[in-house]
């Protein structure tokens, strides 16, 4: 039996007279077409073809992805304080959270962490909306509102107000799980 994957969400179950493992194709097995016996496996990290495999030593296993979902959602830029206030005053009127990314495109770290923030923001697609602010392409006056010191820094504001922020200056997923708990707590 052969099986075609489109994904990587693919598992492999190598059944062993003594032990069974899962496997997932991207931690070094994958399908290729093997030029003389058809399909097969292929060993990408020892490179070497696992084509004397038996006809019960593989199970092929496949999960789909959730196409009703985004994986992504882009965030929307912020550029002036009148949009700021008009953004603030929707969230207000739909008592929905709205976070905040302060960044500025010389930033490393604040390059770095955009799309994770945007992944994120797919996971909360419907409870809270997700922001950034360039900050060298603003009025210093939208600055000097945020209250900004340091790059990145992201804010959650509620009700009109900031209510709490996480300042990356550390490792991308310590901020991201700072930031999941930022969240966790006003949702």
């Amino acid at each position: 039996m052969s099986v075609l994957a489109p994904s990587c969400q693919t598992f492999c179950k190598f059944v062993d007279q003594k032990k069974q493992y899962p496997q997932k194709v991207s931690n070094g097995w994958c399908l290729v077409l093997l030029k003389t016996s058809g399909f097969g496996l292929k060993d990408i990290k020892n490179s070497r073809d696992c084509r004397k495999l038996k006809r019960g030593d593989i199970k092929a296993h496949s999960s789909w992805l959730d196409f009703s979902r985004p994986t992504s959602v882009e965030m929307e830029q912020i550029k002036d304080c009148d949009q700021l206030d008009q953004i603030l005053q929707q969230a207000k009127e739909h008592c929905q959270p709205i976070v905040i990314d302060w960044m500025a495109n010389w930033c490393r770290k604040c390059i770095y962490l955009k799309p994770k923030l945007e992944k994120m923001a797919a996971e909360f697609d419907t409870k809270l909306k997700f922001y950034y602010v360039d900050v060298n392409n603003v009025p210093q006056a939208l600055v000097k509102r945020g209250n900004i010191s340091k790059m990145p820094t992201i804010q959650l504001w509620l009700d009109g107000e900031m209510k709490d922020q996480v300042i990356g200056g550390h490792k991308a997923w310590l901020v991201m799980e700072e930031v999941r708990d930022m969240i966790q707590k006003f949702i």
